[in-house]
C-alpha cells in the first residue's frame, strides 16, 4: 500500500470523525426542544433524533454535497492538505464550541476550514466566490427565516387551539413533538451529513479514484450518515443546555412549532443545494416561537452571545485551518 492512499485512507477516517463531532455537537439541534419539554428523556430523544439522521438518505438528493465538494473552492485546488487543514480547522473548532457550550455551527466550521487551506495554498483565486457568498448570505437568511416560520406556526397553532385547555393542549403536542422532532432530525442528517460527503469524494475525485465524471458513490452517502448517526446518539449536554433551557422557557406545543418550522427550512435549502447551518435555524425557530409570549420571554442576551458565535465561526475555523495546512506541508 502506497503512501498516497494510506493518506487517503486516514483523511476519510478524519471526515467521518467530523461527521461524529457534527452528530454530538449538533445533537443539540436535534433534541434541546424535545428534552427541555421533557417529551422524551435525553437516552431517548438522542435514540429517536439518531435513527432519523441516518435514514435521511433515503429522502434527499446530493446537492448540498456537490456544493461542497465543487462550490466554495475550486475542485482542482482540492489535495490531501487541504482536505487535512479544512477538517482540523473544523473539528478543532467544533470541540472549542462543544466545551464552553457554544452552538456555533459545524456547517460554517467546515466551509472556513476549506477557505483557510485554500487561501495559504493559492490565494483568492482558489476560492468559489458564488458559493461563498450564497454560504454567508444564509448566515442570516436561515435564522431569519426560521424565526418568521416558528412565528407563524406558533400564532397559526395557538388561534387554532385557543379554546382547549392547557392539559388538552399539552397532551396533544407531547405526541406532536415526536413527529416534530423526526422531521428536525430528517433535516439535520439531510444537510449536514452530505457536507462531509461532499469533502471525500472531492479528495478521492482529485486523487484519482472516482475516474474521470465527478459521483458520490453510496458507501461514501451510508458511511457519513452511519457517522453523524453515532455521533449524535452520545449527545452534547452541554449545547443542549444552552438550546434548550436557555434561550426560552419551552412548552411542548412550543417545541412543536420550533422544530417543525426549523425543519421546512432545511428541507428547502437541502433541496436548492445550501449547506446552512441547523443551529442557526433552530435558534431563530426557538426565538421566534419565544416572541409569542412577549419580547422579554427571550434571553436576548444569551441570543446575542450565540450571534456572536456565528460570526467568528468562518474567520476562526479558516484561522486554523491555515496553521494545520502549513503545518502539514512543511512535515511531510
Amino acid at each position: 500500500m502506497d503512501n498516497t492512499l494510506i493518506a487517503i485512507i486516514l483523511l476519510i477516517a478524519l471526515a467521518l470523525f467530523f461527521d461524529f463531532s457534527n452528530g454530538f455537537h449538533d445533537a443539540a439541534n436535534s433534541i434541546a426542544t424535545i428534552v427541555a419539554t421533557r417529551v422524551l428523556s435525553p437516552r431517548y430523544a438522542v435514540l429517536w433524533a439518531a435513527f432519523f439522521n441516518f435514514i435521511a438518505f433515503a429522502f434527499f438528493g446530493l446537492h448540498v454535497a456537490g456544493t461542497i465538494s465543487k462550490g466554495i473552492i475550486d475542485l482542482g485546488q482540492v489535495d490531501s492538505y487541504i482536505i487535512f487543514g479544512a477538517l482540523m480547522g473544523a473539528c478543532t473548532w467544533n470541540v472549542i464550541t462543544w466545551y464552553f457550550g457554544i452552538p456555533s455551527s459545524s456547517s460554517h466550521a467546515l466551509v472556513g476550514g476549506l477557505i483557510g487551506a485554500a487561501l495559504v495554498k493559492s490565494g483568492p483565486t482558489a476560492l468559489v466566490m458564488s458559493g461563498i457568498i450564497k454560504t454567508v448570505a444564509f448566515i442570516v437568511i436561515s435564522p431569519v427565516v426560521g424565526m418568521l416560520l416558528g412565528l407563524l406556526l406558533g400564532l397559526i397553532v395557538y388561534n387554532l387551539f385557543s379554546r382547549s385547555t392547557p392539559s388538552k393542549v399539552d397532551n396533544l403536542f407531547r405526541k406532536g413533538q415526536l413527529l416534530s422532532a423526526a422531521a428536525y432530525s430528517l433535516g439535520h442528517g439531510g444537510n449536514d451529513a452530505q457536507k462531509t460527503m461532499g469533502i471525500i469524494a472531492g479528495l478521492l475525485f482529485s486523487a484519482g479514484y472516482l475516474g474521470t465524471e465527478f459521483h458520490i458513490p453510496l458507501w461514501i452517502v451510508l458511511s457519513c450518515h452511519g457517522a453523524i448517526a453515532l455521533g449524535t446518539m452520545s449527545g452534547g449536554w452541554r449545547i443542549v443546555k444552552t438550546m434548550g433551557n436557555k434561550l426560552s422557557k419551552l412548552r411542548p406545543v412550543d417545541g412543536f412549532c420550533a422544530e417543525f418550522g426549523a425543519s421546512m427550512v432545511l428541507f428547502g435549502a437541502s433541496a436548492i443545494g445550501v449547506p446552512i447551518s441547523t443551529t442557526h435555524t433552530i435558534t431563530g425557530s426557538i426565538v421566534g416561537v419565544g416572541m409569542l409570549k412577549g419580547v422579554r420571554a427571550v434571553k436576548w442576551g444569551v441570543a446575542g452571545n450565540i450571534v456572536w458565535a456565528w460570526v467568528i465561526t468562518i474567520p476562526a475555523a479558516a484561522f486554523i485551518s491555515a496553521l494545520c495546512y502549513k503545518f502539514a506541508v512543511l512535515a511531510f
